[in-house]
């Protein structure tokens, strides 16, 4: 299937001059348009595409795309997918949801056809597979996260690493010197996801820097695991007194239970934070100190900013990281000189 950045290869021209041609926003020489009809007939370029662009008109849609994966975990990837779809209704704009794990075959044959005005795109990888093509289909796009190679991307999300880092500051202020992560499944990492990257490697720079010692566990969501997590961390660090959660809810749930069940208490022994979290911790037992990751915050802008591109004309390259809030509900003091060991509940 031809997509615009082949015409304009073809045509030996920059896909904007595709576009304008095509579009007729501006004057293009009669050699130059001679060239690009050859080539859109010659590939057989969309003609439905050609010939909305040439109406100049728009769908008022916009792709979302926000692949499921065998280790996504279902009720943080709707909470973005519903905060995408509500800011665009609110900007008179459908949303067509493309779900499937082949991420781009179902961008090439959505903007291919000019379904859809522009694209968000939703759970990022470092190196994602999505963004040569996007490139490659000059199609107007936000991204909803930041990979490694940001150039000619238009990206938004909070800021994991100063997320990690203002968890990690809280919990030393407040005298913790010993720190454990506890991350996401491996997968996830392995995969390349991006936030979680982020977050790791913000936790890794702020403990050096705060010159603590920590160490990190990446349970996945069973009871045998987080059982696991927890005497991991104790093994590692004698003196475990500081705990940063960046995962999944029912994980974070079950980090505080075994603790609990260990007799360990949380804030007096062990202070946690957690960090980048997508839900509340208000109901926790006990209420916890975090750092929100608050789905609309980014989404929001990210539909902003399409929508701006849209209408308006695209504004560039940028990265525009959303400042990290940290909401005290009691998780993190100050630890006593007399605290209690948590590994063997002498004092220390």
């Amino acid at each position: 299937m031809a997509s615009i950045h082949d015409v304009a290869k073809a045509a030996g021209v920059s896909i904007s001059t595709v576009s304008y041609a095509l579009s007729g926003k501006r004057s293009i020489g009669a050699d130059t348009r001679r060239r690009i009809d050859a080539a859109v007939a010659e590939l057989g370029y969309r003609a439905n595409a050609g010939a909305r662009m040439l109406a100049g008109s728009r769908t008022n849609i916009l792709a979302l795309t926000a692949p499921l994966h065998e280790d996504t975990y279902h009720p943080a990837h709707m909470r973005f997918v519903m905060a995408v779809t509500k800011a665009a209704r609110a900007r008179d704009y459908d949303t067509l949801l493309l779900v499937q794990d082949d991420a781009t075959a179902g961008l090439e044959r959505v903007t291919s056809s000019a379904l859809a005005d522009g694209v968000v795109v939703l759970d990022v990888d470092m190196h994602d597979e999505r963004i040569e093509r996007l490139r490659s289909l000059g199609a107007r796009s936000v991204f909803v996260g930041i990979p490694e190679d940001t150039t000619g991307l238009r990206c938004v999300d909070l800021d994991f690493e100063a997320a990690a880092e203002l968890a990690v500051d809280r919990l030393a202020d407040a005298g913790r010197r010993s720190i454990g992560l506890v991350g996401h499944p491996e997968g996830l990492y392995g995969r390349g996801s991006n936030f979680p990257l982020r977050f790791r490697r913000g936790f890794g720079e702020a403990v050096e820097r705060r010159g603590v010692a920590h160490a990190e566990v990446y349970p996945e969501e069973t009871r045998a695991a987080t059982r696991s997590a927890v005497a991991t961390l104790i093994e590692r660090l004698p003196e475990f007194d500081g705990l940063v959660l960046n995962c999944n809810e029912p994980v974070a749930r079950a980090i505080l239970a075994e603790l609990t069940a260990r007799g360990i208490d949380v804030p007096g022994a062990v202070s946690v934070v957690a960090g980048g979290a997508n839900y509340s911790t208000r109901d926790f037992a006990p209420p916890l100190d975090v750092i929100p990751l608050i789905a609309e915050e980014s989404c929001e802008r990210a539909v902003e900013l399409l929508v701006e591109s849209i209408e308006h004309g695209d504004a560039g390259e940028f990265v525009e990281l959303i400042a990290p809030r940290y909401v005290t509900r009691g998780s993190v003091v100050a630890r006593a000189a007399s605290e209690a060991s948590p590994r063997t509940g002498a004092r220390v």
